[in-house]
């Protein structure tokens, strides 16, 4: 069985991962853990990060068959998890409630749930009824590699972006995943309604 790259599947995966973990709109929280002491460590973090996102995209399908259930299954439930997640970041609502409390390490908020977080998992898992699952590594490698990045040169980012920039870029991948997890939701329901 050979490997199946696609840039094309690669920059979807890669742009649905980025909407999903906005990195760019977690930089106030990020400051603010550095802010009250708590050091974020970039290269720790991108990693465990990416750590967890690898051996979920595997370990998840072992744990769709334990549940009796398959990827189209998941990958509708997904959608709707994206949409929801989509509708949080274009209205500025909250539907997912964070209960991180401010005792534990930089780890626990910054990995779990703001990077590697439900949502990421879920869509990570979701994507392979859309791309192949090598495409989805290469993506999830480079929104490492992003987040690695922005955690590493946290205050330039902030300063570079600024408070508009932030507001702005967070509405407008809002609109991006509700678009992508409508075009999800529609290819796996039909999916599921052919079988």
């Amino acid at each position: 069985m050979g490997l199946h790259f696609n840039f094309q599947e690669i920059l979807t995966a890669f742009m649905v991962l980025f909407a999903v973990i906005d990195i760019t709109g977690s930089v106030p929280v990020i400051v603010g853990l550095n802010a009250t002491g708590k050091k974020v460590r970039a290269g720790q973090s991108a990693l465990l990060s990416l750590l967890i996102l690898v051996v979920f995209l595997f370990a998840g399908d072992g744990l769709l068959h334990l549940f009796n259930t398959d990827i189209a299954s998941f990958a509708l439930a997904g959608a709707l998890v994206l949409f929801a997640l989509a509708v949080e970041m274009t209205f500025n609502v909250e539907l997912f409630k964070n209960d991180s409390s401010a005792g534990q390490s930089a780890i626990v908020p910054v990995v779990f749930p703001l990077v590697a977080g439900p949502g990421t998992l879920t869509t990570a898992l979701s994507l392979r009824a859309e791309c192949h699952v090598e495409n989805i590594i290469v993506a999830i490698v480079l929104n490492m590699l992003l987040v690695f990045l922005v955690l590493w040169k946290i205050h330039w980012v902030e300063k570079l972006i600024g408070r508009n920039g932030i507001y702005i870029a967070r509405r407008f991948f809002g609109v991006i995943l509700i678009a992508m997890s409508m075009k999800l939701f529609v290819s796996n329901f039909r999916i599921l309604w052919a079988g």
